[in-house]
């Protein structure tokens, strides 16, 4: 079966991690995608593996014109890691500026149409950090606290209009993103790389780090026609950790 066949979607960050799983959920569930992000090459690979049908090298902060879709996954973010007294302004302004702004922009974008033709579906990718506090990654936190705000407007703000906005939240993920945090630890501390990781999972019940497959299967449940109900909520993808 095909319940999106006809529907279009236009998954950011979608050269790598949560966002390409997205992108290839998506289009095994019929969906027409094009994948949004900075390193062409990787959008390509994307393609390449049938997992999306077009791609689109943009920065989200300085957007191009975006094609009309059906469906928005906002999975482009970016994190970085340092005690609250040393987070100086610009480290929140680069931070804010993509996982709050960016997906402002990219939203604003791509609303007008699914207001049009009165259907959309719109998610946003943040994360358990928007749902409780990590030490050391105050600025992160806030952004995705920020994200999860944003989400809960707007989907106040169109829901009588055939248009859902929901954030998805998961925990440690087995992504560039959480590699470079095991990196970070490993290079800050005595602990190994195996350690490291070892100590990102522990905050699963499950002892594991999530799967980017399975945060996509979150999202396309949320963008399939009988989840119009599902509307500013932020779900959880984390083992039970929150």
């Amino acid at each position: 079966m095909h319940p999106l066949a006809g529907r279009t979607a236009l998954v950011t960050g979608g050269g790598s991690g949560i966002g390409a799983a997205c992108a290839a959920a998506l289009t095994r569930a019929g969906a027409r995608v094009t994948v949004l992000g900075r390193r062409e090459a990787r959008l390509r690979e994307v393609v390449a593996r049938g997992d999306a049908a077009e791609t689109l090298a943009a920065d989200i902060t300085a957007l191009p014109p975006l094609p009309p879709c059906d469906i928005l996954v906002n999975a482009a973010g970016v994190a970085e890691s340092a005690p609250f007294l040393t987070s100086d302004p610009a480290l929140f302004e680069r931070l804010f500026r993509v996982n709050v702004l960016g997906a402002v922009a990219v939203t604003q974008a791509a609303l007008p149409a699914m207001l049009a033709a009165g259907f959309g579906r719109v998610v946003h990718i943040a994360s358990t950090a928007a749902l409780k506090g990590y030490p050391y990654v105050t600025a992160y936190v806030a952004s995705k606290h920020a994200l999860l705000g944003l989400t809960r407007a707007l989907a106040q703000e169109v829901a009588a209009r055939g248009v859902t906005v929901n954030a998805v939240c998961p925990g440690f993920t087995d992504t560039d993103i959480v590699a470079q945090s095991i990196a970070n630890i490993v290079a800050k501390t005595s602990r190994t790389e195996t350690e490291a990781r070892a100590e990102l999972a522990r905050h699963n019940p499950q002892r594991r780090l999530v799967r980017p497959e399975e945060v996509a299967e979150a999202v396309l449940m949320l963008c399939l026609p009988g989840a119009a109900a599902i509307n500013g909520q932020a779900i959880a993808v984390d083992g039970g950790e929150t």
